[in-house]
């Protein structure tokens, strides 16, 4: 049984050690294909394959169509739309993500922008701090849960909106529950950004919901560029030189941004958010146990395509 690490950005040596550790110790055969250069290397290495972990990397119905002995495919991390869980489907290949395992490094990055940005990119020109301001968390999962106790520490007043999740699990975590996304956006001052992206998510935050947002407002953004309407976003910038935001990859009109926004706003040049040693090793760790134990017991728990 042959489980293939493939990835354009390699996990950290020691990811690798104890990613080997774990598929050995289950006598499976580790191969690794890293900082592979394009999708040709990728679809000879994926031929021999029973099982596949990667991180950013697509994988599309022609990587399924090469992998012949295919039988899962793991994404280290939270989001996998570079997982093609329709073709996952038809080649009869489960398809997983490891939820949470880099949540912490995620929410610690949403903190780090904010922090830069109102101290001004530490210029030395006075700022403004977080305690007693509000912040916002749209969507209250395990990077939601985070950013809510960090805040907590930095004494911000913390509200919540999630459909999915409870008013006692939201307190429970030190956050107030609201009961529809507009009162979110109208009482907080920040709104840290934690929802998938899907057909339904896609361009939701709208010109009409982030013109609802108090003076001096910043919008955060760690989970996916196509969450914002890029359009709506310009128009709140021209219309409102309060209004600021930080996101962890660069928007589509970021030569816009840069040209007419200076100081208003922050953008990592490649996705940051699980760029930590020690969300890499979890990540890694948890999608080799995933597999070991989905071919011993059958366990689907984090399982994706249907």
């Amino acid at each position: 049984m042959e489980i293939l690490v493939a990835t354009e950005k390699p996990f950290v040596q020691i990811a690798i050690r104890q990613i080997r550790e774990v598929t050995e110790a289950a006598g499976f055969k580790l191969a690794l294909l890293e900082n592979y250069k394009n999708i040709s290397e990728l679809l000879v290495a994926v031929s021999n394959a029973d099982a596949l972990i990667v991180r950013s990397d697509i994988v599309s119905a022609e990587v399924l169509d090469a992998a012949k002995n295919l039988k899962i495919v793991v994404r280290a991390g939270s989001g996998f739309d570079n997982l093609d869980l329709e073709s996952c489907t038809a080649h009869n290949v489960v398809a997983m993500n490891t939820p949470g395992q880099n949540s912490n490094a995620v929410a610690e990055l949403a903190f780090e922008m904010m922090l830069y940005h109102i101290r001004g990119g530490f210029s030395g020109k006075s700022g403004t701090e977080l305690r007693d301001k509000t912040i916002g968390l749209h969507a209250f999962g395990n990077v939601g849960k985070y950013v809510a106790d960090i805040a907590q520490g930095f004494g911000m007043n913390i509200y919540a909106y999630d459909p999915f999740v409870s008013e006692r699990v939201m307190k429970d975590n030190g956050a107030k529950q609201c009961f529809n996304i507009d009162e979110l956006y109208l009482k907080c001052q920040y709104i840290s950004i934690h929802m998938p992206c899907n057909d339904i998510t896609k361009n939701s935050i709208s010109y009409d919901l982030m013109k609802k947002m108090p003076q001096n407002a910043v919008l955060v953004n760690t989970a996916r560029k196509e969450l914002i309407d890029e359009t709506g976003l310009l128009k709140i910038f021209e219309e409102r030189s309060d209004f600021s935001y930080l996101s962890d990859i660069e928007p589509n009109c970021k030569a816009i941004f840069e040209e007419k926004h200076k100081g208003r706003f922050i953008f990592t040049t490649k996705k940051m958010g699980a760029q930590t040693e020690e969300s890499n090793i979890n990540a890694g760790v948890a999608a080799a146990r995933q597999i070991v134990e989905y071919f011993k017991t059958g366990e689907e728990k984090y399982r994706l395509s249907r």
